[in-house]
C-alpha cells in the first residue's frame, strides 16, 4: 500500500497536467497552478536535501583522507563562506541579518557575497570552460577522422563552416563570379547552418521530446518506479 499511494499521486496528478494543458480553464487553471507551485515547495526541501548530502559527502572523505581530500575541505570552506555571507549581508538588493552592509560593501565595491561571486567564482569558472576547449578541440580531431562517407561529410561541412566564420573566407572565394554567390564561403556557411544544421536540430529535438513524452507516460502509468526506490 505504501508504494501504491506514490503510484495513484503520480498518475492523477499527471493526468490533471496533461488535461488543463488541452482544456485552460476552470478548474483545470488552477489545479495546474495548485500543482507547480507544490512543485517549487518539494524542489525547495530537494535543494536543501541535496546540499545536506554534499556537506555529508564531503565531510566523510575529509575525514577519512581520501584522495585529493584537500579539494573536499576546499569545497566545504567556500561553501562556508558564500553561504555565511549571504546570509550576515544579503546578495544584490536583498537585506541578510546584519541589513545591506553598506560599510563593507562601501570598501568592496559591492556587498561581500556579490564580491566573491565576480571577483572569485566567475574567473574560476571561466578558467574551467576554456579548459574545456581543449577537451572539445580533442574530440572533434577524433570526430573529423576520415574512416566513412559519413565521416567525410562531416569532416568537409566542418571545414567549410570553420572558414567560412573567418575574415579569410571572403578572399579565399573572391574569385567565384557573383552568379555563383552561393558558393561563396560566407554565404555557403550562412545556408548550412541555416538549413541543414537547422534541420537536424529540430529532428534532434523533436526526438527529445518523444523521449519525454515516452518516459513522462512510463511513470505516470507505473512502469517507471525507480523514484519509489529502484523496487517494483
Amino acid at each position: 500500500m505504501k508504494r501504491n499511494i506514490p503510484l495513484i499521486l503520480a498518475f492523477i496528478s499527471g493526468m490533471l497536467v496533461i488535461i488543463s494543458e488541452f482544456i485552460p480553464h476552470y478548474p483545470f487553471g488552477l489545479i495546474e497552478e495548485t500543482l507547480t507551485g507544490w512543485f517549487m515547495i518539494v524542489s525547495s526541501f530537494a535543494i536543501l536535501l541535496g546540499q545536506i548530502s554534499l556537506i555529508s559527502a564531503n565531510i566523510n572523505r575529509v575525514v577519512e583522507k581520501s584522495q585529493n581530500w584537500q579539494y573536499y575541505l576546499a569545497g566545504l570552506i567556500s561553501f562556508a563562506v558564500m553561504v555565511t555571507v549571504g546570509l550576515l549581508w544579503g546578495m544584490e538588493n536583498t537585506p541578510g541579518i546584519l541589513g545591506q552592509g553598506a560599510s563593507i560593501a562601501a570598501k568592496l565595491g559591492s556587498k561581500p557575497f556579490d564580491y566573491i561571486f565576480e571577483y572569485a567564482y566567475m574567473p574560476l569558472a571561466s578558467t574551467m570552460f576554456a579548459l574545456l576547449a581543449f577537451y572539445i578541440a580533442s574530440a572533434a580531431y577524433r570526430a573529423f577522422i576520415i574512416r566513412n562517407f559519413e565521416s567525410n561529410l562531416l569532416m568537409i561541412t566542418a571545414v567549410i563552416v570553420i572558414l567560412g566564420r573567418t575574415s579569410f573566407a571572403t578572399a579565399l572565394t573572391s574569385w567565384i563570379p557573383k552568379s555563383l554567390t552561393l558558393l561563396h564561403l560566407p554565404e555557403l556557411t550562412d545556408f548550412i547552418m541555416q538549413y541543414p544544421n537547422t534541420a537536424a536540430q529540430r529532428a534532434i529535438m523533436i526526438s527529445a521530446a518523444l523521449g519525454v513524452i515516452g518516459s513522462s507516460l512510463r511513470i505516470i502509468l507505473g512502469i517507471e518506479r525507480s523514484y519509489l526506490g529502484g523496487g517494483k
